[in-house]
């Protein structure tokens, strides 16, 4: 009977931290990362209508947010309710602004391309059209790689008229893995925007990944509830180098 008591006090024990870590990462108190602005001097968010009504001006001011990437689209016709609003008034804030479509492995990449070229603004000053690919969220089609390289190569070619810039590609490690490690050749040329939320990605003088997103559960003066957080590869203290559209900050 002592040790059944044992057990259960010690499974208690276990499920009573376990659920304490959850809250305090789902609160943004727990962290894996933490970049200081020294050593990643450029830092942003990226937003959706998740995030609901953002106090931009209040968000502006801080220190680290000098960029947004903000999602527009997904797959062939959704648009995200909040993509005009968060897109004015964060140009509005002085905040340097990005787009970004969620890829749709279920719908060709044509179509969606057409989505983003109906909802996107072509402005000045501001960062190439983002694409995140990840399983996450999706259809539940797995491609082939031939099937994916097919279908960015189309979704970017369709945006090249009024988009010529090269595009950022939001990726898992789970997605690189499958889809571009040895093949990124065969796929349209890119910049590389990694997840990676429990350890900082290794980097080679900006050469594996521009920007970083370090943690999906930050907290920020202006926005209700947790954000992603993001940097720039540590190299960088202006996007003009890196992103030749955007002029130096």
């Amino acid at each position: 009977m002592g040790s059944v008591v044992r057990w259960t006090i010690g499974a208690v024990a276990i499920l009573v931290v376990a659920s304490a870590a959850y809250f305090a990462y789902d609160f943004g108190m727990l962290r894996f990362n933490n970049p200081s602005l020294s050593h990643y001097p450029i830092q942003g968010i990226d937003v959706s209508h998740h995030q609901g009504d953002i106090d931009w001006k209040t968000v502006a001011a801080q220190p680290n947010v000098r960029f947004a990437i903000m999602k527009a689209t997904e797959g062939g016709d959704h648009k995200d309710s909040k993509f005009a609003e968060n897109w004015q008034r964060a140009g509005d804030a002085g905040v340097v602004r990005g787009a970004y479509h969620f890829f749709t492995f279920c719908r060709p990449g044509k179509d969606q391309a057409q989505n983003v070229l109906a909802t996107v603004p072509k402005a000045p000053r501001t960062l190439p059209i983002a694409i995140d690919l990840e399983f996450v969220g999706n259809c539940n089609k797995v491609p082939t790689v031939e099937e994916m390289v097919t279908e960015v190569n189309a979704f970017v070619t369709e945006l090249k008229a009024i988009f010529p810039e090269k595009p950022i590609f939001y990726v898992t490690q789970e997605f690189f893995d499958q889809y571009l490690k040895g093949n990124e050749a065969r796929f349209p040329e890119h910049y590389v925007w990694l997840r990676s939320v429990f350890q900082e990605p290794t980097q080679e003088g900006c050469g594996r990944w521009s920007i970083w997103q370090f943690a999906d559960n930050g907290t920020l003066d202006g926005i209700r509830g947790p954000v992603d957080l993001n940097v720039l590869c540590p190299a960088e203290t202006g996007f003009a180098h890196l992103f030749p559209a955007v002029a130096a900050n």
